[in-house]
């Protein structure tokens, strides 16, 4: 009995801990966001950016990718493949290859590789995106 009430009281601990990283993490992303796909993607995240207009294709809404891909969970890990573009065979199209960018300009205050700071930054994105869908 003690042990099943320590592993309650560690969830109930754990659980606004995790609720706060998992809000750090959109913050994170949605600042990402605005520098980086506010421009096509508008801020709204429904594909009418002031620069929408420019491009030769239209400019996909965000804020639908889950029920684009037929509903149910968000795509997140096709979402983050195909934000980095490095990974991904056919990438093609007017979206930056946004993992050569932000490996390209990566700073680091603590040691971690160009790489390292790239993945982040989608990563932050990718959070960010699930959180807007409709």
């Amino acid at each position: 009995m003690k042990g099943i009430f320590a592993i309650f009281c560690a969830a109930l601990v754990a659980a606004p801990a995790q609720s706060f990283a998992q809000d750090a993490n959109i913050k994170a992303g949605e600042r990402e966001y605005i520098i980086a796909c506010a421009g096509c993607h508008g801020e709204s995240g429904k594909g009418d950016g002031p620069l929408a207009g420019l491009l030769e294709i239209e400019t996909p809404n965000l804020t639908t990718i889950t029920e684009r891909t037929g509903g149910g969970d968000f795509p997140f890990h096709n979402t983050l493949l195909l934000i980095d573009g490095r990974d991904v065979r056919a990438h093609g199209g007017a979206m930056p290859i946004w993992g050569e960018r932000f490996t390209a300009s990566a700073t680091s205050q603590r040691g971690e590789t160009d790489d390292m700071v790239a993945r982040g930054r989608i990563l932050s994105l990718v959070y960010y995106l699930e959180s807007i869908q409709e």
